[in-house]
């Protein structure tokens, strides 16, 4: 006979708040802590396989997120279909001026100055002669036509001067003196071309030249001797290393005055066409130079 409640025995689950404790009738009610014990590890087992079954899932909903903003990265800003709760896709930047690679500006090279080459002997290289600083057989200034005459080439440059200017060319070490008569119409004028080392000497001789002093008039191929006496009109400049002088008068031997506007012209014309030709010869070096 046994004694107690009838019925089958309760199952108590220390986790249910409605089962019962389980007890021994009348004998001692001390709990089974080896039952107990493990209860409670066969539960914790259960909630580690769900929190790790629950990260497999977080871990491919980021998956799949990335998954869909790379396809939306390589292709248009549109994901086809509708996904829901995805960070927003990065969009491509635009074509625009704005994305146009910019550059400094450069600049090209300044140009090489003329004067430079014509104003040292160890630049100023190029072939020189009375031949090739006027060259052809007439010259044209504006309107007016002048004949060429005679040519003269000299390295004793006092020999080619006259009055003051002799001493002065000597002193400044002139190395050469070439010289070209042109004329026209009863009128004739000779430049003298003095040639220096250096700009320097060509320019101090230019400053001590006088009006008692002058290249000497060259005669020959069609002009008769001119301006061996009597008043002539004389000029004095420098470029470069070079200094310049004109000898004009007439042919006839006639005085020039203030009023023969026709000598004037002729020397000033031959002045400014020396100057023109000196510079040329520095253009023509320079450019040559450059295109090295």
């Amino acid at each position: 006979m046994s004694y107690g409640q009838g019925g089958p025995q309760s199952q108590w689950d220390p986790w249910k708040p409605q089962s019962q404790q389980p007890w021994n009738g009348g004998a001692d009610q001390t709990p089974d802590w080896a039952a107990l014990a493990e209860a409670s590890e066969t539960r914790n087992k259960r909630r580690r396989v769900l929190f790790i079954g629950g990260g497999v899932v977080a871990t491919l909903a980021i998956g799949t997120a990335v998954a869909m903003a790379v396809v939306s990265a390589n292709g248009d800003n549109n994901a086809s279909g509708t996904p829901s709760n995805l960070p927003a896709s990065a969009s491509l930047p635009s074509d625009s001026a704005d994305s146009t690679p910019s550059f400094a500006p450069t600049s090209a090279p300044p140009p090489l100055d003329p004067e430079e080459f014509i104003s040292s002997v160890k630049k100023d290289t190029a072939p020189l002669s009375a031949e090739t600083l006027f060259p052809g057989t007439q010259l044209t200034m504006g309107e007016t036509v002048y004949k060429k005459g005679a040519t003269a080439h000299t390295k004793k440059c006092a020999t080619a001067a006259k009055g003051t200017l002799p001493n002065i060319l000597t002193k400044n070490h002139c190395t050469r003196l070439l010289r070209v008569t042109y004329f026209k119409d009863g009128a004739a004028v000779t430049v003298g071309v003095a040639v220096f080392d250096t700009e320097a000497q060509a320019a101090k001789a230019k400053t001590e030249a006088d009006k008692k002093g002058f290249v000497t008039a060259l005669a020959g191929s069609g002009v008769k001797a001119f301006c061996a006496s009597g008043v002539c009109r004389t000029t004095t400049n420098s470029y470069g290393r070079y200094a310049y002088f004109t000898t004009a008068g007439f042919l006839n031997g006639k005085d020039v005055t203030t009023k023969d506007t026709k000598v004037f012209q002729t020397g000033d014309d031959l002045a400014e066409f020396t100057f023109r030709q000196i510079r040329r010869r520095g253009e023509a070096q320079a450019s040559a130079a450059a295109n090295r």
